[in-house]
C-alpha cells in the first residue's frame, strides 16, 4: 500500500452495515444541494455556477493539487508515527480532509489572511509554512516557529473557535485599511477562518458571525465538517446542515464536497472574490470526514463504527483525484512515482529534523508570558532558577 492511501486497522466489515450507510456522495444530503466537480470515481461534473472558476487551471495546476495532497498526508503520517513512539507530545491529523484544505489554500491570494485550528497542515503547507515548524511546536520547542505576518498564516489556534473572532477582527482591519472593494486584484483582500462541526456549538464563533454579518466584514468562514466533531456525530450537534445556519446571521452559505479538491477550489475561490470585493461574509461547509482519530489522544473506535469509514474509504480525496489525472490522460505514472519518491525524501527530512530539533532552555518559557518585565515573573524565574540548580552536578 502507498504512503497517499487511507491505511486503516483490520477489523471485520459488515457489508450490510456498509451498504446502509450512504454509497457515492448523493448530489443532495439532508435535502442540502452538495457542490461537485469531481465524482469519487473521479469522473468530471459540471456546476452551472462553479465550472466556471476551475476554466482556468492548468494540467500543473491539477498535478500540483494532486502533490499537495500526497506530500501533506505524507507528513501527517510521519507526524503520527512520531508521537506513537514519543518524540511529539502530540498530533492532530488531518487524514481524510486533504482535498478541503489544499484546495481552499491553493484560492487564497498572497495577501489573503488565513486563521487556523491546530489541525490546518495543508493550509499552512499551501501558505509555505515548514512542516518542521508545525512539529516543532507539537514537540514542544517553539511556540509556533512562523512568522504570521511573513506567511500571512496565524499561529495554531488551540482554544476551540477562538480563531474566529480573531479573524473577524482582522477582516475589520482590512476595512479601515481601505483594501476591500477596490477593484485593484493586489490590493483587495479577504480573511478565512477554518473551524470543525463542533466548534460551531461555540459562543465565539456565533459571536463571529454577528460581528461579520453586522459590519459586512470580508472573511469567509470555513467549516470542515468531518461528521465526528470528537465523539458526537454532527447530527446531535445541529438540527438543520450547518451551511443554513448562516442565513439566520443575514450572509450565505454554501455546502461542498471536501473530497473533492476541485469543488472546494472553486467554491472558495468564489467565496473569497465576493469577500474582496465588498459583498461580505460567507460561510462555506466542507462535508468531509475525519478518517484518523481526532488526535493522538483519541480513540475513535469507542463511537463509531468500522462500517462508517469503509465507506468514507472509497470517497478518498487523493484517489479521487488520481484516477481523473489518469483517465483524462494529465498524468501518468512517472508523474506519480516521482511524487511518491518525493515524498518518501519529505517523510526523511520531517524525521531527522524532529529528533535534531534541540531542547529549549527551561528558563526561557518566562521570555515570553508579557511584552514587558513583570515583578512576579521575575520572582517566578529566580525560583525556579534555583530550583534547576539545585540538580548540578546530581547523576
Amino acid at each position: 500500500m502507498s504512503d497517499n492511501e487511507v491505511a486503516m486497522p483490520e477489523e471485520a466489515v459488515d457489508t450490510a452495515a456498509v451498504a446502509a450507510l450512504v454509497a457515492p456522495v448523493p448530489e443532495t444530503i439532508g435535502g442540502a444541494e452538495l457542490v461537485q466537480l469531481l465524482t469519487p470515481e473521479g469522473e468530471r461534473v459540471d456546476h452551472p455556477e462553479y465550472s466556471a472558476y476551475i476554466a482556468d487551471l492548468t494540467d500543473e495546476d491539477l498535478r500540483g493539487f494532486y502533490r499537495d495532497q500526497v506530500m501533506i498526508r505524507r507528513v501527517d503520517s510521519e507526524a503520527t508515527a512520531l508521537q506513537r513512539q514519543g518524540e511529539l507530545g502530540i498530533w492532530a491529523s488531518l487524514l481524510g480532509q486533504e482535498a478541503a484544505q489544499v484546495g481552499s489554500g491553493r484560492a487564497l491570494r498572497p495577501q489573503d489572511y488565513a486563521f487556523p485550528t491546530y489541525r490546518e497542515h495543508g493550509v499552512a503547507w499551501c501558505r509555505g509554512v515548514d512542516p518542521l515548524n508545525l512539529l516543532g511546536l507539537f514537540r514542544g520547542v517553539n511556540h509556533g516557529g512562523w512568522d504570521p505576518n511573513e506567511k500571512n498564516f496565524h499561529l495554531y489556534t488551540i482554544v476551540i473557535g477562538a480563531q474566529t473572532l480573531h479573524a473577524t477582527g482582522y477582516a475589520m482591519g482590512i476595512q479601515h485599511d481601505h483594501a476591500v472593494g477596490t477593484g485593484d486584484p493586489d490590493r483587495d483582500a479577504a480573511v478565512i477562518a477554518y473551524f470543525g462541526d463542533g466548534a460551531t456549538a461555540q459562543g465565539d464563533v456565533n459571536e463571529s458571525f454577528v460581528y461579520a454579518a453586522a459590519m459586512n466584514a470580508p472573511v469567509v468562514f470555513f467549516c470542515q465538517n468531518n461528521q465526528w466533531a470528537i465523539s458526537e456525530p454532527v447530527e446531535r450537534q445541529t438540527r438543520i446542515p450547518l451551511y443554513q445556519r448562516a442565513r439566520g446571521f443575514g450572509f450565505p452559505g454554501v455546502r461542498v464536497d471536501g473530497n473533492d479538491v476541485l469543488a472546494v477550489y472553486a467554491v472558495t475561490k468564489a467565496a473569497l472574490n465576493a469577500a474582496r470585493s465588498g459583498q461580505g461574509p460567507m460561510l462555506i461547509e466542507a462535508y468531509t470526514y475525519r478518517m484518523g482519530a481526532h488526535t493522538t489522544s483519541d480513540d475513535p473506535t469507542k463511537y463509531r463504527v468500522s462500517a462508517e469509514v469503509e465507506v468514507w474509504k472509497l470517497r478518498d480525496p487523493i484517489a479521487r483525484l488520481k484516477a481523473y489525472l489518469t483517465s483524462s490522460g494529465k498524468a501518468d505514472q512517472g508523474f506519480f512515482e516521482a511524487v511518491e519518491g518525493e515524498a518518501e525524501e519529505l517523510a526523511v527530512t520531517v524525521r531527522e529534523g524532529c529528533l535534531s530539533m534541540p531542547d529549549p532552555e527551561p528558563l526561557s518559557m518566562f521570555d515570553h508570558v508579557y511584552v514587558e518585565e513583570h515583578p512576579l515573573v521575575e520572582v517566578e524565574r529566580a525560583g525556579f532558577a534555583a530550583y534547576t540548580a539545585s540538580f548540578e552536578g546530581d547523576h
